[in-house]
């Protein structure tokens, strides 16, 4: 049974998702604890799954470095074999993500390397792209840089705005991350052997 960690900063619908798959016994992956960088709404569902939570505000540091050091001691503390971030709004600092790495991984709204950062919705749109997608990385030190592991095309409709075009992304993102996890989980993917 692979232990999951899993890092949010707001409504956690991936990790909703997450949840409910884990739920199943035949699973092969369970959710050991759920992290924030904010009082987040998300943290509900952790609520809901009876899974243990904890807040790292990043406001009460003076650094990211600062910040990242208390959230590595926070994951520590749980060991977990996989770390998810789920909407975590936030650069992990380059310590943490090392002293992890390559175990860290990250779901993003766009077909990358296309429209990477905090708009990748928002980005298609202006670009006027016919298409985008649904991507999961590997976390390194770039802003989403890391090893692509999964991703799918998503059509951009021609009265798409970004809330339609964001609601038609994210199942597909759900179902990549419950599939990679799974992947991780039973060893047909491993991620120290992705470049």
């Amino acid at each position: 049974m692979l232990n999951v960690a899993v890092l949010i900063s707001g409504t956690g619908s991936n990790l909703r998702a997450l949840l409910e798959a884990a739920d199943d016994p035949s699973f092969p992956a369970r959710v050991v604890v759920v992290g924030a960088d904010r009082e987040a709404d998300g943290l509900a569902h952790a609520d809901d799954f009876g899974i243990p939570s904890f807040t790292v505000p990043y406001t009460r540091y003076a650094t990211r470095e600062q910040w990242g050091a208390e959230l590595d001691a926070q994951l520590r503390v749980w060991n977990p074999e996989l770390i998810v971030l789920s909407g975590l709004m936030r650069l992990l600092p380059q310590t943490l993500v090392d002293a992890w790495a390559p175990r860290i991984i990250n779901t993003h709204p766009a077909y990358l390397p296309e429209f990477p950062g905090a708009h990748g919705v928002r980005d298609a749109l202006a670009a006027g792209a016919e298409q985008t997608g649904a991507s999961v990385i590997i976390v390194d030190n770039g802003v989403d840089a890391g090893p692509i592991i999964a991703q799918e095309r998503v059509p951009v409709l021609p009265d798409d705005d970004e809330h339609t075009l964001h609601e038609r992304i994210k199942p597909v993102e759900r179902r990549l991350l419950i599939d990679v996890v799974r992947r991780v989980a039973t060893g047909e993917l491993d991620l120290t052997a992705q470049p």
